[in-house]
C-alpha cells in the first residue's frame, strides 16, 4: 500500500514537472527587459519628473535677478453721520455721509544689490539641477543593474532545474534497475525503497527550485512593471567579461560613480552656503516705482473729493550693523558645514574604493570557479555513467551510485554558481563605475 502510495506521488509530481516544461512562454532577451524597464519603471519615472522639477527651477527669476511687478488695488468705504461747530459759530450736521477712498496702480520692487546673494543661488539652483540629472542616472543605472540581476538569477534557477531533472531521469534508471534485480532476487526490497526514496529526494527539490524560479519571475515582472502573471522564458546563456582590470576601475569610479558626484556636488553647496551667508554683511539696495490713481470722496470735509495719479520712485538700502552676533555664528557653522562635506566626500570614495575591492575579489574568484568547475563537471558526468553501468552490473552499492550522482549534481550547481557569481560582481562592478551598457 505505501509503495503504491509513494508511487502516485512520483507520478503526480512527474505530472506537474511536465505541465511547467510544456509551457510555450514566448522569450523574454535581457535587451527587451531593460527597454521595458526604462520605459514603465516607477522609480525612473519619479527620478525624472523630480530632475525636470530641479531644471525649472534654475531661472534668473527664481535666483532673485529680476523685478518684482504687482497691480495694486484698495478701496476704503464708510458711511458716518458728523455734527460740526465751526469757528464762526455756525452749525453743519451731515447725516449718513458715505465717504470711500479708491487707490490703484502699478508698482515695481527691484533689488538691485544683495552682496552677491542672488549669483549664488543662481550657481546653486544649476548645481541642483546637476545633482538631479546624477541621482536620474544612478536610479537607470541602478534598475539596470537589478533587471540584469534578476534575469541571470533566472537563467542560473534554470540551469539549476536542468540539472536537477537530469538528476530525477538518472533515479528514475536506477529505480527501475533496482526494481529489475529486485524481480530475479538479486536485491531486497529495501533497496527498491531506498531508491524510491532517492527519487521522491530529487523531485522534491525541483518542485522548491520550480517554485523559487516562479517567484523570481514575479520580481523581474515588478521590475519590468507589467502584469506580475506574464508568463516568459529566458535565454541559457551567462556570458561574463573577464576583461575588467581593477586600477581601470577605480580610476573610472572617481569620474563617474554617482555618489562621488554627488558628494562634490554637496561640497559646491557648501561653498555657495557661505557666500549666501556672508552677502548679508553688506547692504540691500532696492529701487522702488510705481503709478498710482487716487479717487476720494468726503462728503464732511473741507474738499468734497479730490481725484489724483502720478509716478513715483525711490531708493532703499539697509545694512546689517549688528545682529547679536548671529552672522558670526552662522558663517562659522557654515565652513563646518563645508568641513562636513570634505569629511563625507573622503568617506565616500573610501567606502565605494573598499566596495570595488571587495566585488573584484569575488570576480576574480568566480573566472577561477568557471575554470575549474566547468572541467569538474565533465569528469563528474562520466563517473556518474560509469557508476550507473556499474550498477548495473552490480558492482557497487546503491550508497556508492547515490554518492556518485551527488558528487555530478554538485559538480553542476558549483558550475552554475560560479557563472553567476562572476557576473553579478561584473554588473556591480559596472553600475559603480556607472557604466551598464546593454548592446
Amino acid at each position: 500500500m505505501k509503495f503504491k502510495k509513494i508511487s502516485c506521488l512520483i507520478f503526480c509530481a512527474s505530472a506537474f514537472i511536465a505541465g511547467v516544461k510544456a509551457q510555450d512562454a514566448p522569450v523574454l532577451t535581457l535587451k527587451d527587459a531593460v527597454e521595458i524597464a526604462l520605459k514603465n519603471n516607477y522609480n525612473i519615472k519619479l527620478s525624472q519628473n523630480n530632475k525636470s522639477i530641479a531644471g525649472n527651477n534654475v531661472t534668473l527669476g527664481n535666483a532673485g535677478f529680476l523685478p518684482l511687478v504687482t497691480g495694486d488695488a484698495t478701496s476704503n468705504n464708510s458711511i458716518q453721520t458728523t455734527k460740526q461747530t465751526r469757528s464762526d459759530g455756525t452749525f453743519n450736521n451731515i447725516n449718513g455721509a458715505h465717504n470711500s477712498n479708491l487707490n490703484y496702480g502699478v508698482n515695481l520692487n527691484w533689488t538691485v544689490f544683495d552682496g552677491f546673494n542672488m549669483f549664488a543661488t543662481y550657481d546653486q539652483l544649476k548645481q541642483l539641477d546637476k545633482l538631479g540629472a546624477i541621482r536620474l542616472q544612478d536610479t537607470i543605472q541602478s534598475t539596470v543593474a537589478n533587471v540584469i540581476n534578476t534575469y541571470y538569477n533566472l537563467i542560473s534557477q534554470n540551469e539549476q532545474i536542468k540539472a536537477l531533472r537530469g538528476a530525477i531521469d538518472i533515479s528514475k534508471t536506477q529505480l527501475g534497475y533496482t526494481n529489475d534485480k529486485f524481480s530475479v532476487g538479486r536485491v531486497s526490497r529495501l533497496d527498491v525503497y531506498t531508491a524510491q526514496v532517492n527519487l521522491n529526494t530529487d523531485t522534491a527539490a525541483l518542485i522548491t527550485q520550480l517554485q523559487q524560479f516562479k517567484t523570481t519571475k514575479i520580481q523581474l515582472n515588478q521590475l519590468l512593471v507589467r502584469d506580475l502573471q506574464t508568463e516568459f522564458s529566458v535565454g541559457d546563456t551567462i556570458v561574463v567579461d573577464d576583461k575588467l582590470v581593477l586600477g581601470d576601475i577605480i580610476t573610472k569610479a572617481h569620474a563617474q560613480n554617482p555618489a562621488i558626484l554627488a558628494s562634490q556636488i554637496n561640497r559646491r553647496l557648501a561653498d555657495i552656503n557661505l557666500k549666501q551667508i556672508k552677502s548679508t554683511r553688506y547692504p540691500q539696495i532696492g529701487v522702488t516705482s510705481g503709478y498710482t490713481l487716487t479717487n476720494n470722496r468726503t462728503p464732511a470735509g473741507f474738499t468734497l473729493s479730490q481725484n489724483a495719479r502720478g509716478f513715483n520712485y525711490g531708493l532703499t538700502a539697509t545694512i546689517n550693523i549688528f545682529d547679536g552676533l548671529n552672522q558670526w555664528r552662522r558663517e562659522r557653522n557654515a565652513k563646518l558645514q563645508i568641513d562636513n562635506a570634505d569629511i563625507n566626500f573622503k568617506q565616500i570614495r573610501l567606502n565605494v574604493e573598499a566596495d570595488i575591492n571587495s566585488f573584484y575579489v569575488a570576480y576574480l574568484s568566480g573566472l577561477d570557479l568557471i575554470k575549474l568547475s566547468q572541467s569538474n563537471v565533465e569528469m563528474a558526468r562520466k563517473t556518474m555513467e560509469i557508476s550507473l553501468e556499474k550498477y548495473k552490473l552490480g558492482n557497487i552499492t546503491p550508497l556508492q551510485i547515490r554518492e556518485a550522482q551527488r558528487s555530478y549534481l554538485g559538480a553542476q550547481s558549483v558550475f552554475i554558481s560560479a557563472q553567476y557569481q562572476s557576473k553579478m560582481a561584473e554588473i556591480t562592478l559596472k553600475q559603480i563605475t556607472n557604466s551598464i551598457n546593454i548592446q
